[in-house]
């Protein structure tokens, strides 16, 4: 039976305001790719990104471009060179995943694991505030064991104050979102010294990276924005202590998984992050993410409603899907 695709754009509304340096939402606008053979049907989501000239729009058509080649059977190794890098190819590439399993019979993670999958510890995010509305965010999650601070903008000092005070018991991550500049970066890095931050992400424009070889890492610096694939890291080497690996930016799980073991291989830590979307984008990360040194897989908790069969949360914990869901 030929393989049939169907795209679709969907909203999700979000829990009052998520804001970072580049600016606010109140959805997340997603796709989903949806491939259907044999009576079963695999999926995929992605969340465009504007800073990748991404839209919805752009993304399906994207998608659609390769109707034919999915149709003729194209896999997933034959799609990494089909398809560019990016969030339409990551929607693709999972719900080849997805359908692979339901065709087998045999979960993904099977093939993407060594060890079964477990729950894992994740982050949540602090949205870009006034200090005293991000005191006030992490008061209210002063329970969870990680909170990411996104940051950015002026008075990045007493944002990271005001947390640290308000969830003194909660590890921080810091994002700047590519907000610091090469006069505050040495500021900011000592104060998140100061109240014992674990990592801080992306500090710098992608491009601007090389100034991070003549500075101090009193705390390690995760790149975000400047790697996408494998191919990015030897030119990361001596620049950044971690890599933070979003499916979005990798073009799917297949080709994050190669970028996650290249990365330990040498030398780098490895941070699972994501868009803001729902479960079912979450849950190939959730794959992706064990074995990681931080997880960063939080869209669900952000948003006012999730999906159906959506990933299971326990505090702070999530779990590996479902096959209702995803796998």
């Amino acid at each position: 039976m030929t393989r049939a695709l169907t795209t679709e754009i969907e909203s999700f509304p979000i829990a009052g305001v998520f804001t970072i340096s580049r600016g606010s939402r109140t959805e997340a606008r997603v796709v989903t790719c949806i491939l259907s053979e044999n009576g079963v049907s695999g999926h995929g989501e992605c969340v465009p990104y504007a800073r990748y000239d991404e839209t919805v729009e752009s993304v399906v058509e994207e998608i659609e471009a390769v109707r034919q080649d999915l149709a003729n059977g194209l896999d997933r190794v034959g799609l990494l060179d089909r398809m560019a890098p990016g969030a339409a190819r990551n929607a693709v590439d999972c719900a080849l995943w997805d359908l692979e399993a339901k065709l087998s019979g045999r979960r993904a993670s099977i093939t993407a694991c060594t060890v079964p999958p477990r729950p894992l510890p994740t982050a949540y995010t602090i949205s870009l505030a006034a200090p005293d509305e991000m005191a006030a965010q992490a008061r209210a999650h002063a329970s969870r064991p990680l909170l990411k601070v996104k940051l950015g903008s002026d008075n990045d000092a007493a944002r990271i104050h005001a947390v640290a005070g308000a969830a003194p018991e909660s590890r921080l991550i810091v994002d700047a979102n590519e907000g610091w500049t090469a006069e505050n970066i040495r500021e900011n890095m000592l104060v998140a010294a100061e109240f014992h931050v674990a990592l801080i992400e992306q500090p710098l424009p992608a491009g601007k990276d090389g100034l991070l070889r003549d500075i101090p890492h009193p705390v390690p610096i995760c790149a975000d924005e400047s790697v996408h694939t494998a191919d990015n890291l030897n030119d990361l080497a001596g620049l950044y202590d971690f890599v933070n690996i979003k499916l979005d930016k990798t073009g799917g799980l297949t080709a994050a998984l190669e970028l996650r073991d290249k990365a330990r291989d040498m030398g780098f830590g490895v941070m699972v992050g994501c868009m803001v979307g729902t479960s079912l984008a979450m849950a190939p990360a959730v794959l992706l993410a064990q074995g990681a040194d931080f997880v960063d897989l939080d869209g669900p908790l952000l948003l006012a409603r999730d999906r159906a069969h959506g990933l299971s949360y326990s505090g702070s914990l999530v779990s590996p899907p479902s096959p209702h869901l995803w796998g």
